[in-house]
């Protein structure tokens, strides 16, 4: 049996989860948690296989789903964390996938896809969704083009409306780091201001 762990702030998403997973003859819910912190903590406890973790969590959660998979991972023996969510930019996926998710998944996915990649999962191989893995084979092709984790993270705060110094202060980088991220940015991108890197990333699937 692969035992597992649901992570996910909404009551609705859990059931619907549990309602799929346990028609799978070799899968049990062992636990359910609607906060990022409360997963770290069932996870550390013997009994979790495979940990099915959202991104995005309520204002209950001071930890997001990356920074959740990263506690998790980073202990030794840790179950196997699978992202489900409905984000799936790069401002979202690198962040998650570089913190230790073994698969990426989008609650759209189809039930057969989903109980697929959480054996996949359970086994230690990835499992992404097909627009996830696009981007990364892209990226793969196209190094010198494609953004930094961090050029990403900037962009993504630019494109809420925060100037270079508000973007300075939440990520504890000095002006002049930000400054030369975003020229990196318009480089990249093939664009000259603010506004337009925020346009071109959106349109290519970057950021939200």
């Amino acid at each position: 049996m692969i035992r597992l762990l649901i992570a996910d702030d909404h009551p609705v998403v859990r059931a619907g989860l549990r309602a799929v997973l346990e028609s799978e003859p070799d899968f049990v819910i062992v636990a359910e948690a609607a906060t990022a912190e409360r997963a770290v903590e069932l996870a550390a406890e013997p009994g979790v296989d495979v940990v099915l973790m959202d991104l995005q969590f309520g204002p209950g959660s001071a930890m997001n789903g990356a920074q959740a998979t990263a506690a998790i991972t980073a202990r030794p023996g840790a179950p196997r964390v699978l992202v489900v969510t409905t984000y799936d930019s790069d401002a979202d996926t690198l962040p998650a996938l570089e913190a230790g998710a073994t698969g990426y998944l989008l609650k759209d996915a189809p039930p057969e896809e989903l109980a697929q990649a959480v054996r996949a999962a359970a086994a230690g191989r990835s499992a992404l969704a097909p627009s996830v893995a696009d981007r990364l084979l892209e990226r793969m092709r196209t190094p010198a083009a494609a953004l930094s984790a961090r050029e990403t993270e900037v962009l993504g705060l630019v494109a809420d409306g925060l100037t270079n110094q508000q973007v300075s202060q939440r990520l504890h980088l000095s002006q002049a780091t930000v400054k030369s991220h975003l020229v990196h940015v318009y480089t990249k991108l093939g664009v000259d201001s603010r506004t337009a890197a925020v346009r071109e990333a959106r349109r290519r699937g970057l950021i939200r």
